[in-house]
């Protein structure tokens, strides 16, 4: 796939956030009503792509070698974000923010069609593996201590077995490999797609209804640093581990991909649960979305 065709597929996904801007700047949706909207992606939505696409995928130890290197990613990214909010000074809140939307990429909400559309069915497995025993791993045993420590709200309880458990994605994976050795039938697997298809469009519009304009002229240096260590350091990050761990070139595109994602859309829900700056964190998910339309494609080319 060359540059234009990647620009385009991102450009797509960022014209259907402009949609939820307007929405919300004409008056007919508020920022409040992405809610249900985060509701129906996380329970509806991801499972379904999560079961149709990897119930009949082949399995092999090259995914668990993916997952390893999500954990890689997201430890290095981590570490680096934590020592720039620091010597930024950046506020609490916002540091907390700024650790989060740099280590914590969107590798499900856009990198499953990404993944897809660049790699095919095969790139969306891998991607699947990348998200959920990656990225979401990640958030769940690491991110949310990360939002409680730097937030000034109190959540509830943290019971990381019960959170991991608990996650639709998870529990449609589980579903997935339970029953593999049973044919789905087609009306189930249609009715799958069509909640699956959901997954994008509704996510861009939540983004657009949760954005805030004119945060985008706040804090320009953590902005920029901020997209920097996202878009590409991490990805970089990523090729050259895989580069060591993955024989296949296109596992290491794939994890190249994935690390290059975008901010991830749930930390602002996480963000907004434990008191982090939510407002910084919409800023950073719409930026690192636009930025990704010139990122995505050049990391793709240094992937060969």
């Amino acid at each position: 796939m060359d540059t234009a065709e990647l620009a385009r597929i991102v450009l797509t996904l960022l014209s259907i956030v402009g949609v939820g801007w307007l929405l919300r700047a004409t008056g007919i949706l508020s920022a409040d009503d992405a809610r249900p909207i985060h509701a129906v992606i996380i329970y509806v939505g991801l499972p379904a792509l999560t079961f149709r696409a990897v119930h009949p995928a082949p399995l092999g130890p090259e995914l668990a070698v993916i997952a390893g290197i999500a954990w890689a990613v997201f430890a290095v990214t981590a570490a680096v974000a934590w020592l720039l909010a620091r010597a930024m000074r950046l506020p609490r809140r916002v540091a907390g923010g700024f650790i989060l939307a740099a280590a914590l990429g969107n590798t499900g909400y856009i990198g499953y069609p990404v993944s897809q559309a660049i790699l095919g069915d095969e790139g969306l497995v891998r991607a699947i593996f990348y998200d959920v025993f990656g990225t979401v791993g990640a958030l769940l045993m690491v991110g949310l201590l990360i939002a409680q420590r730097y937030g000034d709200r109190v959540g509830p309880p943290l019971n990381l077995f019960h959170e991991v458990a608990r996650f639709p994605a998870v529990l449609a994976l589980v579903a997935a490999f339970v029953l593999r050795p049973f044919p789905v039938p087609e009306v189930v697997r249609s009715g799958l797609g069509a909640l699956a298809s959901l997954v994008v469009p509704l996510i861009m519009l939540s983004v657009g209804l949760s954005l805030e304009v004119r945060r985008l002229a706040d804090r320009p240096l953590a902005l920029g640093a901020l997209g920097v260590v996202r878009l590409l350091f991490a990805p970089l990050v990523a090729l050259v581990i895989g580069g060591l761990l993955l024989d296949e070139p296109a596992a290491v595109r794939l994890v190249a991909l994935q690390a290059g994602m975008p901010t991830m859309m749930l930390s602002i829900v996480i963000g907004g649960r434990f008191g982090l700056d939510t407002e910084f964190l919409a800023a950073a998910v719409v930026l690192t979305t636009m930025a990704s339309v010139v990122t995505i494609p050049l990391v793709q080319l240094i992937a060969g």
